[in-house]
């Protein structure tokens, strides 16, 4: 085929970030061009790479990789084509502009090229593994899927027994991912081992944190690896119905699962005959009920019930009695994504990434008040100072930094003398912190700590689905007792009162809703007290 009548491969991402600025906007726009210039382009709609700063980021395959255009919009489009797009990305793969810094030679006529997409030191410095097909394949491409080493895992696993399949996950030293930490692998074998005629597997994708979206992100752009780790887990653990729970705010992630599902089953990835081994596995999408509650895994059963969420007292635990009284073996998306890989390269390769007990890779999200927000795969060990200054680069005020909550909305605020601290779970729980889903939420020097620790509380108070009085009653104290310190009075008595208060929630709370809901509460109060009016000192619990 000749050069001038060659179809040009182009990608377009597809994800709730990219359509959110307009990426099919850009798509109609570059079709629609291409076809009043004769020109031949076969696009594919992929998901994001997770580099959010640059989206709509439009990507043209050559053979010296895929070349990006960041920030493009619809009426940029006739203005690439005129530049001789995108015949021109397949000949000069050179940059118009640091991809790290597209803002500083921004056009409002023409996209930048920031390049080989690969070559984006944001993305080269990562260690991919259970994001590595994102925003490089075709979501619901079956066979592109495979191409890129999809069913390896699945087929690795279907030449075990349960015994060993549980084995290998508990010799991965992967831990819950959804922010327990749990170590995967004696959920797995509590659930194979436990004598039921039926058990189930359910995904928690009620993705909640603020900050948080790398749930979303492989459920919208590699679909295909979650089907996969739930059928591993499905086949391992003696299940034969799996249930992936979404939060209800995940349109694009619903359809993305459910057009997903539909495809493996039709090329028998599921259903009554998984790729010819003769047993069984069937997936079906929940969509779940609005209340951040139900991202625990308790309330999340009984939401699936049909009931309201809220929390169960345990024992029994979900691995002996869970959904509708049976066996049921509960993991987040991350935790079920990474299970693909494990089985495809064996236990020890994944071992070798991560630090101490925290194995594996952690897939960090960037948000907040941070120049380049995204999505960012490192393995365990990585410091909030890299992030945020090699990979973040800085604030999107230009301000200084003042505090980074990591873990979600109950997690603790981090003060710059801990941001040299190791992301591993053992040396955040020394900190009274926590690694969580791996949010990463920034404040510069404007925040208001002493604001942002009421809202915690009210957060609580909002969300909490009541069962346990600490809770339901404790988080209502706790607003009022911040206002008090916030409106003057910064008596010994009202801060002794708040700790003694975050005491009782961390202590008699059923969940961690009502037990980590003083994890922001107390850092604020010991790392920025001058924010509630104290001198320095005077808000740790010690002091009080």
């Amino acid at each position: 085929m000749t050069e001038a009548s060659k179809a040009y491969r182009i990608y377009i991402p597809r994800d709730s970030a990219a359509l959110a600025l307009g990426a099919d906007r850009v798509a109609a726009a570059v079709a629609a061009e291409a076809t009043r210039r004769g020109v031949a382009i076969d696009i594919v709609r992929n998901g994001s790479r997770g580099l959010f700063w640059l989206e709509p980021l439009v990507e043209v395959a050559t053979p010296a990789g895929r070349v990006g255009y960041s920030n493009v919009q619809p009426s940029q489009v006739v203005a690439l084509f005129e530049s001789g797009w995108p015949a021109c990305a397949t000949k000069d793969a050179a940059c118009d502009v640091s991809p790290e810094d597209p803002d500083g030679s921004w056009d409002a006529a023409m996209p930048a090229c920031v390049g080989r997409v690969e070559a984006i030191p944001y993305l080269a410095r990562q260690q991919r593994l259970t994001f590595a097909r994102v925003g490089v394949t075709d979501p619901l491409d079956p066979a592109d899927y495979v191409a890129h080493g999809g069913l390896a895992g699945l087929r690795a696993c279907l030449a075990l027994d349960a015994e060993a399949a549980c084995q290998t996950v508990l010799d991965s030293g992967l831990r819950g991912r959804g922010g327990a930490a749990f170590p995967a692998g004696i959920k797995w074998r509590t659930v194979s081992r436990a004598q039921a005629t039926q058990k189930y597997v359910v995904c928690n994708a009620d993705e909640g944190d603020s900050g948080t979206f790398a749930d979303r992100l492989i459920m919208e752009s590699d679909p295909f690896v979650l089907i996969e780790g739930m059928a591993i887990a499905a086949l391992s653990v003696g299940a034969s119905e799996g249930i992936v729970y979404v939060r209800s705010e995940y349109p694009h992630a619903i359809a993305a699962l459910e057009a997903a599902i539909a495809v493996a089953r039709r090329e028998g990835w599921l259903g009554p005959d998984v790729l010819g081994s003769g047993r069984a596995c069937e997936l079906r999408v929940a969509k779940a009920a609005g209340a951040y509650i139900c991202g625990e895994e308790t309330a999340l059963l009984e939401s699936l019930e049909g009931k309201r969420g809220v929390v169960r007292a345990k024992p029994p635990i979900p691995a002996l009695s869970g959904l509708f009284g049976q066996p049921t073996l509960i993991n987040n998306v991350i935790t079920l994504a990474s299970v693909p890989y494990i089985f495809a390269h064996g236990a020890q390769a994944y071992r070798e990434y991560g630090m101490g007990r925290s194995q594996g890779t952690l897939p960090v999200q960037l948000a907040g008040n941070i120049r380049r927000g995204g999505l960012v795969e490192l393995a365990f060990g990585v410091t909030l100072r890299t992030l945020l200054d090699d990979f973040g680069g800085g604030t999107a005020s230009g301000r200084p930094a003042k505090a980074i909550q990591v873990g979600g909305p109950l997690g603790a605020y981090l003060p710059a003398a801990q941001w040299d601290v190791p992301m591993d779970y053992e040396a955040y729980a020394a900190l009274g912190a926590v690694v969580g889903h791996g949010g990463v939420v920034v404040h510069d020097d404007t925040a208001d700590m002493a604001g942002l620790a009421s809202y915690a509380m009210e957060f609580c108070a909002l969300e909490s689905c009541g069962k346990c009085t600490p809770c339901r009653i404790g988080s209502t104290r706790g607003v009022e007792v911040i206002e008090r310190i916030r409106r003057g009075d910064t008596s010994t008595r009202q801060v002794q009162l708040l700790h003694d208060l975050c005491d009782t929630m961390v202590s008699g709370s059923l969940c961690a809703m009502g037990g980590m809901t003083p994890f922001p509460v107390r850092s604020a109060l010991e790392h920025f007290p001058a924010d509630f009016g104290l001198p320095d000192g005077a808000g740790c619990a010690e002091a009080a």
